[in-house]
């Protein structure tokens, strides 16, 4: 059984609710309220242990909704490793209208984190390394430096464990400049916001993610564009694998779907490219209902087996 380790630095109580229609000012009464925990990493390891792994959380938690978001942990029966912080946990909402079938998401920034909370975070970890694999996913809060995921890579790397990341911005640009690591899983926005121009093609997407790969700052850079599918860079070159035809209903744990996936399948033995058509089936499973349930079993085979016995199954962009 693969074991593997995600950190998340900014977690959310992920509240969901059906409601016939938005409008603003009026009071509007919803039903089929669900909580569940979130934020990137946890949402990974819900996902990684669905699939026969075995997934240790860090997380931080705290203030007056901190207990929830443990409760609802435990519920889960994840293993977690809390570091307690001063500030509020925060509360994510998505709200699902019938009458048009749209999904409105709403997430706070969340609380601000004291040095000596992150260091806490960083001290833990170092203390449970060696492991299959440590994914690092999510934003990363208030007062948390922009290269903190790059210094958790460096301690991951020393003890011989493989980092995966996904998430945006400097901390991405960080973390990549570091260089070393396994797999990144941006999107199309963020690889752009990255690369510092827009990507509107495959071509584009894909030289953009190999010349990262050929650099030596990641193995694999995974970046998934939405209902297009996705484009896998690797050192041999690029793969475009186009994304099911299904009915979206949620956007919710699409991309941590993918990753935990993606990351189960190679640590298990699977082929990259069995891994990659794995990632693309979880990924779109967890769009399939709405709310927080993120991807069930059921869907993520029916969708491999549609994806894997494609005629387009595998497109070579770039060698």
């Amino acid at each position: 059984m693969p074991r593997i380790a995600t950190l998340t630095m900014n977690p959310t109580i992920d509240v969901s609710y059906d409601i016939d229609r938005m409008q603003h000012t009026h009071k509007m009464r919803t039903r089929n309220e669900q909580y569940a925990p979130g934020g990137g990493g946890i949402n990974v390891a819900r996902v990684f242990q669905r699939l026969g792994g075995e997934a240790l959380n860090f997380y931080l938690s705290g203030g007056a909704t901190g207990p929830t978001l443990d409760g609802l942990l435990a519920d889960h029966d994840l293993g977690c490793c809390r570091i307690p912080i001063a500030g509020d946990t925060r509360i994510a909402s998505a709200v699902h209208e019938l009458g048009t079938g749209k999904e409105y998401r709403f997430t706070p920034s969340g609380p601000i984190v004291a040095e000596a909370e992150w260091q806490a975070c960083l001290d833990a970890i170092s203390e449970a390394l060696p492991l299959d694999a440590l994914v690092l996913s999510g934003s990363l809060p208030q007062g948390v430096p922009v290269d903190f995921y790059a210094q958790v890579a460096a301690i991951a790397r020393q003890r011989h464990t493989r980092v995966v990341i996904d998430t945006s911005g400097e901390p991405l640009q960080a973390a990549l400049a570091a260089g070393g690591i396994f797999l990144a899983k941006p999107s199309q926005g963020e690889l752009a916001a990255l690369v510092g121009r827009p990507l509107e093609t495959i071509d584009d997407i894909g030289c953009e993610a190999l010349a990262i790969v050929r650099a030596g700052k990641a193995q694999f850079m995974a970046v998934t564009l939405g209902h297009l599918g996705a484009v896998l860079a690797q050192e041999s070159g690029v793969t475009f694998l186009p994304a099911p035809k299904i009915e979206a209903k949620s956007a919710v744990g699409a991309g941590d779907s993918f990753v935990a996936a993606m990351i189960f399948a190679l640590t298990t033995g699977q082929s990259v490219h069995e891994a990659f058509c794995l990632a693309m089936a979880a990924g779109s499973a967890a769009v399939l209902s709405p709310g927080t349930g993120l991807a069930h079993l059921e869907d993520i085979a029916r969708l491999q087996a549609q994806i894997c016995g494609g005629e387009s199954a595998e497109t070579t962009v770039i060698g």
